[in-house]
Parts: C-alpha cells; sequence; structure tokens
C-alpha cells in the first residue's frame, strides 16, 4: 500500500499471533474486519462464559497450538 507524502510504505500484516490479553470479542473482530488472521487463545473466563450460554454462546474461535507455540521464535540472522 503506496503512501502519498513522505515515510514508510504503510504494511498490514497477514496473520498475527497473541497472548491471552488480547483475546477480547473486540479485538478479534477488528482483525476480522480488516482480513488479518489471528491465533489467541482464549482465557478462562471467556470459555466459562460461552458454555453458561449454552448454544447462544456460539463454537470456540480456531485455535492452531503449533502455530501459537512460534510465537516467541525469532528468525536468526544470515551471516553473508
Amino acid at each position: 500500500m503506496p503512501r502519498l507524502g513522505a515515510g514508510r510504505p504503510r504494511v498490514r500484516p497477514a496473520h498475527v499471533l497473541g497472548d491471552k490479553g488480547y483475546s477480547s470479542r473486540a479485538i478479534r473482530a477488528w482483525l476480522r474486519q480488516r482480513g488479518i488472521g489471528h491465533t489467541t487463545p482464549e482465557r478462562a473466563d471467556q470459555i466459562r462464559n460461552r458454555f453458561r450460554r449454552g448454544s447462544l454462546g456460539g463454537r470456540p474461535p480456531a485455535f492452531d497450538r503449533q502455530l501459537y507455540k512460534q510465537r516467541n521464535v525469532v528468525e536468526p540472522a544470515s551471516t553473508a
């Protein structure tokens, strides 16, 4: 996405890996509206509230454990 003025071009991430602090419904909706994939575990209170609502609670958001395990991995710098 090019910029009209000076400065860095704006870049939107394709996917976001977040901790439980970023698992609110509002944050998930914001990412979804912008077409950004996300992998964030649900907090225990969100799970409990969803189960309390029964069938009205909906299904749990998708969660990929293998991808989430890589959230703190830093790529090694190439030596050339």
